[in-house]
């Protein structure tokens, strides 16, 4: 009878397991799994999926989204941003979209840039503004200029938290319904700048 139990109880259990497992995202080496720019603003180096470029402006923004959809996990993006001109900017999309017929991403970004984006929860072609500010003088203290960084993305119902090396910048509650609680995760590198986005070692743990 206990052994009956035992597996009756794994059973219940088996999906919320299977659900809690890390995926990894990115292997370093292609594209699968993502779409995108991949033909010159988009590339696999040393790992890493880049984004832009050191010799020339990007035009305009542009994203590597996920092919799949998300609701409640937790994403862990390891990011560098470097540049040499411009408005040098970049960012993590979640429960985003893409806008039909055109370049841009709709929905949720973890932000990174000078001289006060790092660690904000932007809402990128959607509201258009900053939802939450990041403490900036407190992610000055841990954030890495120009090296890698880690970022954690936690998204369970309508909270939102986002840290860079283990500091807490956003603790966010979606108060509107309307708003999507799914969507793409995505990657961008800003339009403006002579810059790159390093993004690498993607892995997201589903959430019940």
């Amino acid at each position: 009878m206990k052994n009956l139990l035992f597996v009756a109880t794994y059973l219940a259990l088996a999906p919320i397991l299977i659900q809690a497992k890390p995926i990894k995202l990115s292997g370093g080496k292609s594209f699968k799994g993502w779409n995108g720019n991949t033909n010159s603003i988009w590339r696999v180096e040393k790992g890493a999926f880049v984004g832009g470029s050191l010799e020339k402006k990007v035009p305009h923004n542009e994203f590597l989204c996920t092919d799949r959809n998300f609701t409640n996990f937790v994403l862990h993006v390891k990011f560098k941003l470097v540049g040499t001109n411009g408005f040098i900017n970049g960012g993590v999309q979640f429960r985003s979209q893409r806008v039909p017929n055109n370049f841009e991403a709709s929905g949720y970004q973890a932000d990174m840039g000078d001289p006060a984006w790092w660690g904000c929860l932007y809402d990128e072609s959607r509201r258009n503004k900053v939802l939450a500010q990041a403490p900036t003088d407190e992610v000055k203290k841990v954030l890495k200029h120009d090296d890698w960084n880690d970022y954690v993305i936690r998204c369970e119902g309508k909270l939102i938290v986002l840290s860079i090396n283990g500091l807490k910048t956003v603790d966010y509650v979606e108060a509107d319904d309307s708003i999507p609680g799914f969507g793409i995760i995505g990657l961008q590198i800003h339009g403006g700048g002579m810059a790159e986005a390093w993004y690498k070692e993607i892995t997201v743990e589903e959430l019940p």
